[in-house]
């Protein structure tokens, strides 16, 4: 015997005004998620682009060293190439624990005051 399935929720969540967006974009709770994502975000990416650009610029002038074996047919070049994508990796798992602590439930609390839950 199949359980029949419930009938579909006939309960809408109220679509806040534009000036409802308006006002939480204005508010300090708002503007505290935002402060707390530039503050790990832009400083991560600045941090990322300089080590990416010093990869970058090493690789073209500083052949020498960026050939130097470390061990075996293993260069520093190709070290840094690898902790490329390893800082990559590990910003991006950074990232995902910080949103998750963070900034996800301050964006939750916000998103169910504007849906009319809160």
């Amino acid at each position: 015997m199949a359980a029949e399935a419930p009938p579909p929720s006939t309960e809408r969540h109220k679509l806040p005004t534009p000036e409802e967006f308006t006002e939480v974009q204005e508010s300090a709770e708002f503007g505290e998620l935002r402060r707390s994502h530039r503050s790990f975000a832009f400083p991560l990416t600045v941090a990322f682009i300089a080590w990416y650009l010093l990869y970058v610029l090493l690789s073209n002038y500083a052949g020498g060293f960026m050939g130097t074996e470390l061990f075996g047919n293993i260069n520093v070049a190709f070290v840094f190439g690898v902790l490329q994508f390893v800082t990559t990796f590990l910003i991006a798992w950074w990232y995902s624990r910080h949103a998750a602590t963070k900034l996800d439930p301050k964006a939750e609390a916000i998103k169910t005051r504007m849906e009319g839950g809160a």
